[in-house]
């Protein structure tokens, strides 16, 4: 049995590892990022990038695949046991609202879903669990190097943690952000997951020309 000590020390470790990744994603994404739960590109962010994945229907696809679109990407995993399918769902809800308040600035906008899990999250997996969300959200997957350009591109952290009793069964730790993009590949915002599907729907309806 592990003494207290060792617990002690452990969860210190975790809570120090917490706190390191969330200054890192603030230093990304520049110092109103820590309070404003969203905020509206500069020109000095280095957010985004060319990337080459695969859909849920098998196809290649690169950020060219959707010409004049605002992008809406968030970065996760199908077995996220909690935040991811809560951030996908504010997205959904967000987009509805957008929808039926802006049908054209909506029109424009494309839900993207990619994730930090290849191994797992197969064509097939992602293709049944995007449909869970919005009828227009794309799920991307690929190769493990592919998978970790398009991070790379996003500065998207994510590492196994918790092993479970197999090889397949394990947690990833992932930052999770969702990342607004112009039609011509720049940043324009980020919504954390402390934000609600209308202000996330409001903030669409401004920015999206």
């Amino acid at each position: 049995m592990k003494s207290k000590r060792t617990l002690s020390f452990t969860l210190v470790v975790a809570l120090l590892a917490a706190l390191v990744l969330a200054a890192g994603v603030a230093l990304w994404l520049g110092p109103d990022s820590r309070s404003a739960g969203s905020r509206e590109g500069d020109g000095d962010v280095l957010i985004g990038g060319p990337f080459t994945l695969v859909d849920q229907d098998g196809r290649t696809v690169t950020e060219k695949n959707w010409p004049g679109q605002y992008l809406l990407v968030y970065f996760g995993y199908t077995y996220c046991p909690d935040v991811c399918p809560t951030d996908l769902q504010r997205n959904a809800q967000a987009m509805v609202a957008l929808e039926a308040s802006k049908p054209a600035a909506a029109a424009r906008v494309q839900p993207v879903f990619i994730t930090v899990d290849p191994e797992r999250d197969t064509v097939a997996v992602m293709k049944a669990y995007v449909t869970a969300f919005h009828p227009r959200l794309v799920g991307l997957t690929g190769s493990q190097a592919q998978v970790d350009a398009a991070k790379r591109a996003y500065r998207v952290y994510s590492a196994k943690a918790q092993q479970g009793e197999t090889a397949a069964d394990y947690l990833v730790d992932h930052s999770a952000l969702t990342y607004l993009m112009t039609p011509d590949g720049k940043y324009a915002a980020h919504f954390s997951s402390t934000v609600t599907p209308e202000e996330v729907a409001a903030r669409l309806g401004d920015l999206v020309r």
